[in-house]
């Protein structure tokens, strides 16, 4: 039987594994960051009437550059974009990619700082890009002055932060983006998945884009929208890094069916994002009970919590909580696991299964 070590892989990719999460069957499912709220009936039907009016001319490509939905993106974000300075894919991860293949690649480098979102050195590497680390604080704090000490010492033509940021759940002061943005030859990416979630009085880097040309913010429907099945992920940057991005991206790329949904569930914006505040509430009662019980508790903007496991073993903790029906996150982080903020039933589910192993 043919394995991977029979296959002329790239070098850079052996010993690597594919990114995922275990998707068991289990009662109370709290490790993907998923919006555990279904899609508002008014907006399924909405759904159902556009993919209805585009499936019978599914015999034609669809609308190459989705200029429709990047206008509604647009209108969403708001900060005066126009829909030649959004770009739509396949989730936010395929954006990145696609930022990779075009400013990054072979002979070039990209600039992470970990512990943050796993899938960025491993699109680095599907793209032939070389991944430096620049490293997180002890306490998974980035400040502005690292991120430049790290940006002048490598010279990256990528940076990439997460604001907030995943597995942590914090966002980043405006200020760290803006000193990096200040400080990089090349491209600026600030990976926003989880901006709708954040505290009040959070300041994204949307409102930096006029002033910095390589300054890239990427988002997602996945998360606060509930469309984590739809595959829908935009960015927002200048006119001339939308039209970059066109030169390597496949030719339509985008569904027309998912293109209908995308635009249903912006039609129904405040329906879909009305759970937004339900889940932000369970994510706080997570925090407070933790910090209650004397555990470690990161600060989260997200719909995520990273807390410090019980006597400090993750693996045992995760594996006695799956035993439970929870099934939460071990993002190998010695010591420490992630639990996505879910519905009423299931955090009080996880909370009196971690409170019978303390």
């Amino acid at each position: 039987m043919t394995t991977l070590d029979d296959l002329p892989l790239r070098d850079e990719l052996r010993g690597m594994s594919p990114y995922g999460a275990p998707q068991l069957d289990v009662a109370v499912r709290l490790n993907t960051n998923e919006n555990s709220y279904p899609v508002p009936e008014a907006a399924v039907a909405e759904m159902e009437k556009s993919l209805s009016a585009v499936l019978r001319d599914l015999n034609r490509y669809p609308d190459r550059d989705a200029v429709a939905l990047r206008t509604d993106l647009a209108a969403y974000l708001g900060h005066g974009l126009t829909w030649k300075r959004v770009w739509a894919a396949n989730g936010s991860n395929e954006i990145q990619q696609q930022l990779l293949q075009t400013f990054a690649g072979p002979g070039r480098t990209a600039l992470g700082f970990t512990p943050s979102y796993s899938m960025h050195p491993l699109l680095a590497a599907g793209t032939g890009t070389a991944w430096v680390d620049g490293r997180r604080a002890e306490d998974y704090t980035l400040s502005a002055e690292h991120v430049v000490a790290k940006i002048r010492e490598h010279d990256p033509d990528l940076v990439f932060l997460c604001s907030p940021n995943n597995p942590t759940g914090t966002a980043l002061p405006l200020d760290v983006v803006e000193a990096a943005a200040e400080a990089a030859r090349g491209m600026v990416i600030v990976d926003e998945a989880y901006a709708e979630f954040a505290r009040p009085g959070t300041v994204f880097a949307l409102s930096l884009l006029e002033r910095f040309p390589r300054l890239v913010v990427t988002r997602t429907m996945s998360k606060a929208f509930a469309l984590a099945g739809g595959r829908l992920g935009y960015l927002a940057a200048g006119p001339a890094v939308v039209d970059a991005v066109q030169l390597v991206r496949l030719p339509y790329h985008l569904s027309a069916m998912t293109q209908a949904v995308a635009r249903a569930a912006l039609a129904h914006t405040d329906a879909l994002l009305s759970t937004v505040d339900a889940v932000k509430e369970q994510r706080d009662r997570i925090v407070a009970t933790l910090r209650g019980w004397g555990l470690s508790v990161a600060d989260s903007d997200a719909n995520f919590v990273l807390f410090g496991a019980p006597r400090g073993d993750s693996k045992a903790v995760w594996q006695a909580l799956l035993d439970r029906g929870v099934l939460i996150r071990d993002v190998g982080l010695p010591g420490w696991l992630r639990v996505t903020a879910g519905t009423p039933e299931e955090t009080t589910a996880f909370l009196s299964a971690l409170e019978e192993l303390l």
